[in-house]
Parts: structure tokens; C-alpha cells; sequence
């Protein structure tokens, strides 16, 4: 079990309800989750960390809304994703654990840019054609983010609204489209050496904070206004990024 304080528990507590919260619906939560075990553990070794629990909440939600599934978009999106993850892999192997915390910010303030334009602008995404271009483009995108950040979440929300999927279309098809990915990525993050037996130890204590966080997010579903609270979280965690990059 990795030697935490105090606060570090109650940290990556938080950011284990975030897990579930983000699976249940609000998207923008991911941010936090991603950003808080990044400030634990470093930004390199945080990815396997939280790997393992992504998994667990995207079983839940597959359980909950697998009948909703688009499976022409999933196998539309998973090769260049899992080129993707590939290319991620690759590039984790080449640089020094010094440069992930700015590229990982970096990489935030990005997804965190394009999710306030989706919620601000969906008209602009609107039109995009269902072209293959287009699939491969925001695929192969995701792919390198999820293998170097766990942070494609806005990624795929922006490729479901440019097709327009319904709100129970867009949650299942993005559980099954998670789920095969993050299986994906983990042999990978096995011969990085970012997931091992403490780091499974710790996944697993955390488990019931995961399960809490689903609970919470389908409640919140139904009482606050998801723009509302996505835009706040994403407010933080822009926050946090730029603490990441320049230190603050």
C-alpha cells in the first residue's frame, strides 16, 4: 500500500467519488479525478493508478446502459484509438517523468477549451459530417490522450455531439467504448511498470469510493443543472493545470 497522508487519503477519496461521478454522466468531473492523483503521485505514475478504477466504474455503467449502445460508432472509433493508445504507449517510453506534469496540464487545458465550446457553442459541432476523416481524426486524439492522461473524455464527447447521438445513446456507447479501451491500454501500462500489486492494493480500498460516486452522480443527475456543474469543475481544474505547468 503506497504511504499516503492524511490529506493525500482524503485527496484520492475525493477523487475516486469523482470516478464514479464522471462515469455516471457528468463528464466534466473527469478533470479533477485526473488532475488530484497526478498531484499524489506524479503525473506519470498516476495514469496506471487510476487505470483500474476507470475500469470499475466503466463495468458499472456498461451494466446500467448497455442496451443504449451505437456499436457502428464504436467500431468506427476503436482502431484509431487503438492506434492511438499505441502511439501513447510509445511516446511514455521516450520522455522523462519530469515532462509529464506540463504536458499533462497542457493537455487539460485543451480538453477543458473544446468542452466550453461544446457547452457554449453546440451548434458549432452541429454540423460536422459523419465523415471518416473525422472519426480517425478525434480517435487517434483520444487514444494518445487516454494512454498519457486518462483524459478523453471531452474528446468523445465532442465526436457523440458532432453525430448528434440521444443523451442514453451517448452514455452507452461511451461505457462500452471506455471499457474496451481502458482493457486495451493495460497490458501496456503493466510493462511501463504503472500498475503492480500496491497500486492494485490501493485500487481496491478505493472501490467503495468509486461505487458511492455513481450513486451520487445519478442523484445529482436529476437536481442540478449539468452545464452548471460541469462548467464550475472545469473552472478548478483549469486551476490546476496551470499549477501544473508553470507552479504556482
Amino acid at each position: 500500500m503506497p504511504e499516503l497522508t492524511a490529506f493525500q487519503w482524503c485527496l484520492a477519496v475525493f477523487a475516486a467519488l469523482g470516478v464514479g461521478v464522471a462515469k455516471s454522466g457528468f463528464s466534466g468531473v473527469s478533470m479533477v479525478h485526473v488532475l488530484a492523483f497526478a498531484y499524489i503521485f506524479g503525473a506519470r505514475d498516476s495514469t496506471g493508478v487510476v487505470l483500474p478504477m476507470l475500469i470499475v466504474g466503466d463495468i458499472s455503467a456498461v451494466c446500467t446502459f448497455r442496451r443504449h449502445a451505437r456499436w457502428d460508432y464504436i467500431r468506427r472509433m476503436l482502431p484509431p484509438a487503438c492506434i492511438g493508445v499505441v502511439i501513447g504507449w510509445l511516446v511514455m517510453q521516450r520522455l522523462p517523468a519530469a515532462a509529464f506534469n506540463p504536458i499533462i496540464g497542457a493537455i487539460v487545458l485543451s480538453l477543458i477549451a473544446l468542452h466550453f465550446m461544446r457547452l457554449s457553442r453546440p451548434v458549432l459541432f452541429e454540423k460536422v459530417p459523419h465523415a471518416l476523416w473525422f472519426a480517425w481524426t478525434l480517435g487517434l486524439l483520444a487514444g494518445v490522450t487516454t494512454m498519457l492522461a486518462n483524459a478523453a473524455g471531452p474528446i468523445m464527447a465532442l465526436y457523440f455531439l458532432a453525430i448528434a447521438l440521444p443523451k442514453f445513446e451517448f452514455v452507452g456507447t461511451s461505457a462500452w467504448f471506455f471499457l474496451i479501451v481502458n482493457v486495451f491500454k493495460v497490458p501496456f501500462s503493466y510493462q511501463l511498470g504503472l500498475i503492480h500489486g500496491m497500486t492494485l492494493l490501493l485500487n481496491l480500498v478505493l472501490v467503495p469510493a468509486i461505487v458511492a460516486g455513481l450513486f451520487i452522480g445519478r442523484w445529482l443527475v436529476t437536481r442540478i443543472p449539468q452545464k452548471l456543474f460541469d462548467s464550475l469543475l472545469l473552472a478548478f481544474a483549469a486551476l490546476a493545470a496551470l499549477r501544473l505547468i508553470i507552479h504556482f
